[in-house]
């Protein structure tokens, strides 16, 4: 059968690695030292939310293990493409937590079969001293990071996305297709 799906172009579904997330906290050291970004203490997983009870019942149970953390707070929402984002938020100093649980969304969801519905995880860092914003976005098909800088409604600092991949590319797998580094306005995470 697999002559026949790749003469027909079918692929297999790629699963994530969910693992690469925690490679942020260190990457969020490097990110202070050398651009003065420091973390919110807020990341949301985006996902293709998918019919039927089964669905249904993963997001419950990835909702349910954020809420079971006591220094979480969770928000799930809707974009206007129909996306589900699974937010939580934690205190600035606790990264690591954060990241734990953004890995337990993205493992349930994976768990039950829907790992090919993850689009990314999207981890948010501001300017110490002014005003810059940053989603440090993790693709799940790709198993790639790239930096997202908005500064307007639709606007964004490129400069400041080189930067931070000219920082992060000897910690994280760096997404070198700049073609691939997506806008995503609508994230809770910034």
């Amino acid at each position: 059968m697999r002559f026949l799906d790749a003469l027909l172009g079918r692929t297999k579904p790629v699963q994530p690695d969910l693992d690469a997330l925690f490679a942020v906290p260190a990457a969020a050291t490097t990110l202070q030292a050398a651009l003065d970004l420091v973390p919110t203490g807020v990341g949301a997983v985006c996902f293709k939310t998918a019919e039927g009870p089964a669905a249904a019942r993963a997001q419950t149970d990835a909702v349910a293990l954020l809420t079971a953390d006591q220094a979480a707070r969770v928000a799930v929402s809707q974009d206007e493409y129909g996306y589900t984002w699974v937010a939580g938020r934690h205190d600035r100093d606790d990264l690591a937590g954060l990241v734990t649980d953004l890995h337990a969304v993205n493992s349930t969801l994976a768990d039950a079969g829907y790992g090919p519905s993850l689009l990314c995880t999207v981890i948010g860092f501001t300017g110490a001293a002014d005003e810059r914003r940053l989603g440090l976005v993790y693709l799940f098909k790709r198993g790639t990071f790239y930096p997202f800088a908005p500064t307007g409604a639709h606007t964004r600092d490129n400069a400041l996305e080189l930067q931070v991949r000219a920082q992060l590319g000897g910690e994280l797998p760096v997404e070198s297709d700049l073609g691939r580094w997506f806008p995503i306005w609508t994230t809770p995470a910034l």
